[in-house]
C-alpha cells in the first residue's frame, strides 16, 4: 500500500508533511506494513477531559479578590440544585459576586475557550498544519476592524440600547472570512487550502491596514480599542453568554460530526476523494462551521491567541494524532484552559487585572516555537 500524495510518506522513519493520523506510511525502499494508530475515543480520556474542566471550574468560582469562604460559596452554588436542601451564610453582596460575576465569566470563558481550541483542531486537519489557529482566514482582522469602526463610528450617529462592539466584531469577522473565500477562489482552480491560506493573508493585511488608519485618525480612542483587541473577560454576563450560546452550539455540533471525515482528510484530497469522501465539499462546511464559532467567540472576548494551538496540539501529543479523538477532546480542555488563563489573568496583579490575551501569549508563545520546531522535524 502505498500514499500517492506526500502528506501520506515516511521516509527514514519520519514524516513527511502530515501522516495520515490513523495510518502512517514507511518508505524504506521497499514495502512494509502500515503502522496503524487507534482512533476510538477512550471513556478514560473524555472522564480525563471532563474532570480538568470541572477543577477549572472550582478554582475559578472559589478564587477572586472578594475573600469569600468556599465553603459558603460551595453552600450558595448548592443551594440552587433542586431537591438539596442547603443553606447558605453569604451576604446579597456575595451572591451578587457568586452569579452575577464569578459564574457568567467562568461560563462564558469556557465557551470561548472550547470554541477556539475547536476551531483550532479543525483548522489544523483540513489544513493539514498543525501551526494553523482559529484566525488563519482573516477572522482576527475583521474582528478588529470591526470593533474599531463601531467604537470610533457608532457613537458619533447615535445612541444604541445594547453593546455594539460585539455584533461589528462579528459581522467584520465574518465579512473577512467571506472575502477570503472569494480571493481564495479567484486565484486557483476550485477551492483548495493552499489558495484559502493565501487569500487569508491578503485579506488579513488590508482589513489590519484599514483599522490602523482608523485608528491613527482617531488616537482618542485607542485605549479602548486596544483594551478589546488584547482580550478579556472582565465584562461577561449572562447577556453574552445568551448571544454567542446558539452558534457556539451549532458549530460545535457540525465540527464534532466532522471529525472522522477530518481523519479522511489527512491522506491528501486524492485519496480521501477516491474513498467517495468530497475534500472541497467537507472542506467547505468545516471552515465555515470553525469560523462562525470563532467569530461568535471573538466578538464578546476581544482577539485571544494562542489557545487553538497550545491546546490541540497538546492533546495530539498525548492522545494520538487521530481527529476523532483530538476534535472532542479540544472541547473539553479548551474550555478548562482558558477559564484557568482568566483566573491568572484576574489574580495575579489583583485587583487590578491583565488582559487575557497577554497570558495567553505568556504560555503560547515558547509552545508554539515547540511545535515549530517538531514540524520541521518532521519535514
Amino acid at each position: 500500500m502505498a500514499a500517492t500524495e506526500p502528506g501520506g510518506l515516511l521516509r527514514s522513519g519520519r514524516v513527511k508533511g502530515n501522516a495520515p493520523p490513523a495510518l502512517r506510511i514507511f518508505d524504506d525502499g521497499e514495502d512494509v506494513e502500515p503502522e496503524l494508530f487507534p482512533t476510538r475515543l477512550r471513556p478514560l480520556q473524555v472522564a480525563a477531559g471532563v474532570a480538568f474542566l470541572l477543577a477549572a471550574a472550582l478554582a475559578a468560582l472559589l478564587v477572586g479578590p472578594a475573600g469569600l469562604s468556599p465553603g459558603s460559596v460551595l453552600a450558595q452554588v448548592a443551594s440552587r440544585v433542586p431537591f438539596l436542601s442547603v443553606h447558605s451564610n453569604l451576604s446579597a453582596g456575595g451572591v451578587a459576586v457568586v452569579w452575577q460575576l464569578r459564574m457568567p465569566r467562568i461560563v462564558l470563558g469556557g465557551l470561548v475557550g472550547s470554541m477556539l481550541a475547536l476551531a483550532g483542531s479543525s483548522y489544523q486537519g483540513v489544513f493539514h498544519n498543525p501551526l494553523a489557529d482559529p484566525y488563519l482566514l482573516g477572522v482576527a482582522s475583521g474582528a478588529g476592524l470591526g470593533a474599531t469602526i463601531a467604537v470610533v463610528e457608532i457613537p458619533r450617529l447615535t445612541s444604541f440600547p445594547f453593546d455594539p462592539v460585539p455584533l461589528a466584531a462579528f459581522v467584520g469577522a465574518v465579512v473577512a472570512v467571506v472575502a477570503t473565500f472569494a480571493l481564495g477562489r479567484s486565484g486557483a482552480k476550485g477551492r483548495n487550502a493552499t489558495s484559502l491560506v493565501l487569500g487569508g493573508v491578503a485579506v488579513g493585511a488590508f482589513f489590519t491596514a484599514a483599522q490602523t488608519f482608523l485608528q491613527q485618525q482617531n488616537t482618542p480612542v485607542l485605549q479602548e480599542v486596544y483594551s478589546w483587541i488584547l482580550g478579556g473577560l472582565s465584562t461577561a454576563g449572562w447577556g453574552q453568554v445568551e448571544l454567542i450560546l446558539p452558534y457556539v452550539a451549532i458549530a460545535t455540533l457540525v465540527l464534532l460530526s466532522c471529525r472522522r471525515l477530518l481523519d479522511t482528510l489527512s491522506v491528501g484530497d486524492d485519496e480521501a476523494n477516491s474513498l467517495g469522501v468530497r475534500a472541497d465539499r467537507v472542506r467547505l462546511i468545516v471552515v465555515v462551521a470553525a469560523t462562525l464559532g470563532t467569530a461568535a467567540a471573538v466578538s464578546v472576548s476581544g482577539l485571544i491567541g494562542f489557545v487553538g494551538i497550545i491546546v490541540p496540539h497538546t492533546i495530539r501529543l498525548i492522545a494520538g494524532p487521530s481527529y476523532q479523538r483530538i476534535v472532542p477532546l479540544s472541547v473539553l480542555f479548551g474550555a478548562g484552559f482558558l477559564i484557568l488563563a482568566d483566573l491568572v489573568a484576574r489574580t495575579v496583579v489583583s485587583p487590578g487585572e491583565i488582559p487575557l490575551g497577554v497570558v495567553t501569549a505568556f504560555l503560547g508563545a515558547p509552545f508554539f516555537l515547540v511545535v515549530l520546531r517538531q514540524a520541521r522535524r518532521f519535514s
